[in-house]
């Protein structure tokens, strides 16, 4: 297995926006390819602020661009993307492989 570590900066004032409309159209078709994430998380006041971090698992880097693909191709989240990215300022991804001593 190996882990999808996404994190995205949004524009001061845009949080609640973008978690509401995220909500509302992305989550849907989001996990209708992706399946649940692990965690999908709001920076708060401590640290970094206005960010989002959202975990997914995949199999491996295969089922990873499959399954991207697919959600990529989705009319309704290029939707999304369409009114979501205007409040993005940066985003990174890692992913993150288990150690060796993790059962997988």
């Amino acid at each position: 297995m190996i882990v999808d570590h996404r994190t995205y900066t949004l524009c001061p004032g845009t949080i609640k926006d973008y978690v509401a409309l995220y909500e509302r159209k992305g989550f849907p078709v989001q996990t209708r390819h992706l399946g649940k994430p692990l965690g999908w998380y709001v920076s708060m006041d401590i640290g970094p602020l206005n960010q989002i971090v959202h975990l997914w698992a995949y199999e491996d880097l295969a089922d990873r661009a499959r399954r991207r693909a697919a959600l990529q191709a989705d009319p309704d989240w290029q939707a999304f993307i369409g009114e979501a990215s205007k409040m993005i300022m940066h985003m990174e991804n890692k992913i993150l492989h288990p150690a060796p001593f993790m059962d997988r």
